[in-house]
């Protein structure tokens, strides 16, 4: 049984966490979070130490250290700007470090936690789902198979509406998040590389509060994306279903469906970091490479490539003038 600590219990994702660190058979012994609604603990480990200040935090697992029962595993489900902090805070304590999406906002943020982890004994993973959900290892193993000879079009789609509260948090500050095509579609960047090659070249539509849009040339396929948070661009059939997310992927016109499934992938992504199998940093670079060259990209207006959704009229911040 490893032993876990968590940085970020109060978040979104924290509950995928906590259930996969149950699941896998372990144990949480520490949790931090400015937040203290954190109640959603009880249905996993109750018992575990919770603090809401990092230092005593801190002070707690460097206690335990001491004792002869360090933590194993950092599970990291901070903001995206504090991820490379707390990564590097996890190798310094001497113990590995699974980190949610994205591993770090930029680049080079990746080059300095490399540099740490060669002169650490630990490793540092992060999660990359979507390469575990089945539908998409049946692409994979469908494109493998194809050895790439027929040039594929592909239409991605995904749309997760958020109310107006998500401009206020972390998540609606570009510089904390990364914004809609880092926070939203960092997995979906490395799925599509994953699938189809790297990425020759690009074009950027739309990248605003609420939506974001472009091309995408990788080396076997041709990709035109859709990214929002906004339900007016929900489909009508989504509506008509009352749904409020929907997700998509055509390729040469085939509707792939991967609308389930996910329930268990955090579970799946740690049991492949705890045999030894997980990604890490340079599994993690190309899409955050990807995701940086689209968020400083320059529009390109009125393309031939645009996703059909990236023509819908497209209101203000719903702050403005406020």
């Amino acid at each position: 049984m490893k032993r876990f600590g968590l940085i970020g219990a109060a978040g979104f994702v924290a509950p995928r966490h906590l259930r996969a660190i149950s699941e896998t058979g372990n144990d949480l012994v520490a949790a931090c979070d400015p937040y203290d609604g954190v109640g959603i603990m009880d249905s996993w480990f109750p018992q575990a130490s919770f603090f809401t200040e990092f230092e005593r935090f801190d002070r707690h697992v460097e206690k335990i250290r001491l004792s002869g029962k360090p933590v194993d595993y950092f599970s990291i489900c901070s903001p995206n700007y504090l991820h490379d902090a707390h990564v590097r805070f996890a190798l310094r304590y001497g113990a590995n470090a699974i980190c949610e999406k994205p591993l770090v906002l930029n680049p080079w943020n990746l080059d300095a936690l490399e540099e740490i982890e060669k002169n650490s004994q630990s490793r540092v993973f992060t999660i990359l789902q979507l390469r575990h959900h089945p539908a998409i290892i049946d692409l994979k193993q469908k494109q493998s198979s194809e050895g790439g000879k027929k040039r594929k079009k592909v239409a991605l789609t995904y749309i997760a509406s958020r109310g107006n509260w998500y401009y206020t948090s972390w998540k609606g500050d570009t510089s904390k998040s990364g914004g809609i095509a880092t926070n939203i579609g960092i997995h979906f960047f490395d799925m599509l590389m994953w699938l189809f090659g790297s990425c020759e070249k690009l074009e950027v539509h739309q990248l605003s509060h609420d939506r974001a849009s472009g091309w995408l040339s990788l080396a076997h396929a041709d990709v035109s994306w859709f990214l929002s948070i906004n339900s007016d661009t929900l489909p009508e059939q989504a509506i008509k279903q009352g749904k409020k997310t929907y997700r998509s992927i055509r390729i040469d016109g085939e509707e792939i469906e991967f609308s389930t499934g996910f329930e268990d992938l955090h579970t799946k992504s740690y049991e492949h970091i705890l045999q030894g199998r997980g990604f890490g940093i340079n599994d993690a670079r190309p899409s955050i490479k990807l995701a940086h060259q689209i968020r400083k990209a320059q529009l390109t207006l009125n393309s031939s490539k645009m996703h059909p959704l990236s023509r819908l009229p497209q209101g203000g911040h719903p702050f403005e003038g406020g």
